[in-house]
């Protein structure tokens, strides 16, 4: 199923216990998240810090990776991303291993495209020469970062939860048109309790949760896996290490936390199934998360 974190702050943070020793820290879920599965693929972490990215890649484990507790121990910025993987689209590889990244952006994923090999072409027929000769890999989830930065380079005017939207609804188009033509296994069904669900079903459901980021924005969407969040008006004093993780003023601090799992003891809330979304760390908009449905009326 893969299971995914990123915080979006103000000021400069460090994510060391939630990858590493929270309640239900990252690395106990590359071993057994709340379905029960493993995800023992590949993982990844990756931040931005001062407008420019950073990304470390490793396939195999997490929990038997020296190289996580030390990346994990390293992790600080404003944007930060990490990864555990379970394998559905592409081999276990360093070009298929989250997080992806493209110049400064970057995009991890949770969730699959059903019949990709069938919705593949269609999708790099909406991308330029020069877009897909640079995919790397053969994950759904990298052509999904190719389209995102297709969509912005032609109208870069537009927010970043617009540009995620029009995304989202071009892979919904394509699984619709794979459904009536080829494959009658591809469903792109919204669950309101995922919890109950089959994971045959879920895996024959298109499924994006997509975090990623846009200049000095987190974007993404929640579909058909689960997501959390949790705001933060001032650091989180973390009682495990007694320390804030950052060396930000109380008063000036705000940080948006989003998960597949609740990682801490802290209030996470569900962010709703069928929505795209941003988090805002900069100017009178600091601090802010807004979500608005998929399909707007």
């Amino acid at each position: 199923m893969c299971r995914l974190y990123g915080l979006h702050a103000s000021h400069p943070t460090a994510a060391t216990c939630e990858l590493l020793d929270a309640q239900n820290a990252l690395i106990d879920q590359s071993q057994q998240d709340a379905r029960g599965l493993a995800n023992p693929h590949g993982w990844g972490m990756a931040r931005v810090h001062n407008g420019t990215a950073a990304c470390y890649r490793q396939v195999g484990p997490a929990w038997e990776s020296a190289d996580y507790r030390s990346e994990a121990l390293s992790l600080r910025g404003t944007t930060l991303m990490a990864h555990v993987r379970r394998a559905t689209v592409g081999t276990p590889a360093p070009e298929n291993t989250h997080p992806f990244r493209h110049g400064d952006t970057l995009l991890i994923h949770n969730g699959h495209i059903p019949a990709f090999e069938q919705v593949r072409p269609r999708l790099r027929e909406r991308l330029s020469a020069d877009r897909c000769a640079a995919i790397q890999g053969g994950t759904d989830s990298e052509h999904v970062l190719a389209l995102l930065l297709q969509l912005r380079n032609e109208a870069p005017e537009a927010s970043s939860i617009e540009v995620t939207r029009r995304a989202v609804l071009h892979v919904q188009r394509w699984c619709r048109e794979v459904e009536a033509s080829v494959y009658a296994g591809v469903s792109e069904r919204s669950f309101a309790d995922l919890e109950s669900v089959p994971d045959d079903v879920l895996h024959g459901t298109l499924a994006l949760n997509l975090l990623w980021n846009d200049g000095s924005v987190l974007a993404g969407s929640r579909l058909n896996r689960t997501l959390w969040r949790v705001g933060r008006d001032a650091p989180h004093r973390c009682p495990i290490c007694n320390t804030t993780h950052t060396s930000a003023a109380p008063h000036g601090y705000r940080a948006t936390v989003l998960a597949s799992e609740r990682i801490t003891d802290e209030d996470w809330r569900a962010v709703p199934n069928g929505v795209v979304f941003q988090s805002v760390m900069h100017g009178d908009a600091t601090g802010r998360f807004r979500y608005e449905p998929l399909r707007l009326a």
